[in-house]
């Protein structure tokens, strides 16, 4: 029992040291973990020793100890469910929360406003960085630049079709109707939602509309932000969204801002609820070159480019951010009914639309610039996950939907790769494709792949052989874009890009 009564006075330790306290909440927050854990309470104990980083070691400890005296179950949701309750007790009230960040972005501008918001939602365990910790991250070289890589090892792959089966629920039977409402901010939580009680929003104003931000608990850059709408409705691609994307730059100029396709298969896994995504971080897609600067007729101020990128990305940059969104509509609206049968781009089929947009906004060197991705979601008995979707020969490595992080040439992949790629590069260093890696079934999809790396790049031992799956992967990665690009960057696909281009009117 002593050991209780000394992780509450180190985690009140935490709170202190990071600024989620003050020593005049000491006695109501120490009050209320005793209450949280049931206890009766005692003379606060002296504790030493450093204050630790993250509160990781202190919460593991306590939630040991509730499931010791059965005030919850061992499963990790359960374990999850409470820590979020344990950390509850140190936050400040959501209107504290939006108080000290608009404080601080008067004060110090928006940079310093973003920093301190996600601070706080790291130091209060709502984003979990000993698990993003164990996520693997790097670079990988291809003709489009230098693709990121992500193996996700803190969030389980989705599948597509589940992800389209869930657009079409309601969800008004559950509260909150999904894991992006404002109602979740506190909320404490089941076994099939993940608790929120340490989590806070701030609102945010966008062309009149009230909007929140808040960050990713499951981060995949720096700053990872989710901007979500106060109704809960479906995800839409329109000049207004164009409006509050850029907006939301014209306010937050550090972050860029983008919004996912509103289609299953071309959008990304909640399309239930209309939000964008965000950050303090430049995508590969950012840094790439334009092929060559051109105008549209009627607006000759606002320059226009298509981005050197596996995918077919209009760039325009002007700055008058209004004059961006009534191009970008204009171009949003010519796509929605472009049909183009010689590189199998048609608007509709049986009267489901196919055609949209995955818009991407920034503000650099002075000017707006909003991105606009052509997608188009139609399948085929060849490819019935997806025409412009990663198709078969790449689904060992990428099977999910490619969202707006994939887009902008961040792969979040799967954690099964990071045990199969370590098995795979040990029967590349033993010659072993043709036997034990097609008799494993967390290798054999792999080989071909394999076999035709080995044939190329021949490697002597295993570290050089994971070592160059890595780079293979990013290089995999780049077909996949490529798969999902409308207009392929080939001569026949250069000629439909220009055809769509020339209807815009440029």
């Amino acid at each position: 029992m002593t050991t209780i009564y000394n992780d509450v006075e180190h985690l009140l330790q935490y709170g202190l040291e990071k600024k989620l306290i003050t020593v005049w909440d000491l006695d109501y927050v120490r009050n209320s973990l005793y209450h949280l854990f049931q206890l009766d309470g005692q003379t606060p104990p002296e504790v030493e020793g450093e204050v630790p980083e993250t509160p990781v070691t202190i919460l593991a400890r306590m939630l040991d100890f509730a499931v010791e005296e059965g005030l919850i179950g061992e499963t990790v949701t359960e374990r999850d469910l409470f820590d979020a309750k344990i950390m509850d007790r140190l936050m400040p009230r959501p209107s504290e929360v939006t108080r000290d960040f608009y404080h601080t972005f008067e004060k110090e501008g928006p940079v310093a406003a973003t920093e301190f918001f996600y601070q706080l939602s790291q130091d209060s365990h709502y984003i979990r960085t000993d698990r993003i910790a164990k996520n693997m991250h790097w670079f990988s070289p291809t003709e489009y630049g230098d693709l990121e890589i992500t193996i996700n090892l803190s969030k389980p792959e989705k599948d597509p079709k589940a992800i389209a089966a869930a657009r079409k629920a309601t969800g008004q039977e559950k509260y909150p109707k999904c894991l992006l409402c404002k109602e979740n901010v506190g909320y404490a939580g089941r076994l099939d939602h993940p608790a929120r009680d340490n989590h806070r929003i701030i609102p945010v104003d966008l062309e009149g509309e009230h909007w929140f931000l808040q960050y990713s608990p499951y981060i995949y850059y720096n700053e990872h932000a989710i901007v979500l709408s106060r109704d809960h409705r479906p995800m839409s691609i329109s000049k207004d969204g164009f409006d509050r994307l850029l907006d939301f730059v014209d306010q937050f100029p550090h972050y860029f801002v983008g919004s996912n396709a509103d289609l299953p298969i071309v959008g990304g896994s909640i399309l239930s609820h209309d939000h964008f995504q965000g950050g303090h971080h430049e995508f590969p897609m950012a840094k790439a070159p334009v092929d060559e600067w051109f105008t549209f007729d009627g607006f000759r101020d606002v320059q226009a480019g298509v981005v050197e990128w596996p995918m077919s990305v209009i760039r325009l940059r002007s700055e008058d951010r209004h004059r961006l969104t009534e191009l970008g509509d204009m171009i949003l609206q010519k796509w929605r009914t472009y049909s183009d049968e010689e590189v199998e781009v048609l608007a509709e089929t049986n009267g489901e639309p196919h055609n949209t947009v995955t818009p991407i906004a920034r503000y650099r060197d002075g000017q707006f610039e909003l991105d606009l991705v052509l997608r188009n979601n139609r399948t085929s008995d060849e490819h019935p996950l997806g025409i412009f979707h990663p198709h078969e020969e790449v689904h060992h490595i990428k099977k999910e939907n490619i969202g707006l992080i994939e887009v902008m040439g961040l792969a979040v992949l799967p954690g099964r790769l990071v045990d199969e790629m370590k098995e795979l590069a040990g029967y590349m260093a033993d010659g072993a494709l043709d036997g034990k890696a097609l008799e494993s079934e967390a290798t054999a999809k792999h080989v071909d792949w394999a076999k035709r790396i080995a044939e190329e790049h021949p490697v002597d031992s295993e570290e050089a052989a994971e070592e160059l799956l890595k780079e293979e992967i990013g290089k995999r990665f780049s077909v996949v874009l490529e798969h999902a690009g409308v207009f392929k960057r080939t001569e026949s696909g250069k000629l439909g890009f220009d055809r769509f281009l020339e209807e815009v009117g440029r």
